[in-house]
């Protein structure tokens, strides 16, 4: 009996020691940057813009649905472009106003 209990209560602090346990160093990765931040989201505006494509023409997006949705995906990638423009050449962005 006592030696189930040792057993189940070594089984348990071992459990939690893994689970909670934090290395002295951690690599979290490459420090993001807004440039970058900026072309990962304009690769994924462009692949958007690629699958709506392909879905209109497979006859999956009625017209007026493809005209907005296209409209609002190329002026998001135009103001990408133009913060990417911006950051690259040294320009102070103008600060952003809010999305509603």
């Amino acid at each position: 009996m006592i030696l189930g209990i040792v057993c189940a209560v070594l089984i348990t602090a071992a459990s939690l020691f893994y689970i909670f346990y934090l290395p002295g160093e951690l690599y979290l990765g490459p420090e993001k940057t807004r440039a970058s931040y900026l072309r990962e989201r304009k690769d994924v505006v462009y692949e958007n813009l690629r699958d709506l494509n392909f879905e209109y023409r497979a006859g999956k997006v009625p017209d007026t649905d493809y005209q907005s949705l296209k409209a609002n995906l190329q002026d998001e990638a135009a103001g990408l472009l133009a913060e990417i423009a911006q950051l690259e050449s040294g320009a102070i962005p103008a600060p952003r106003k809010a999305r509603s």
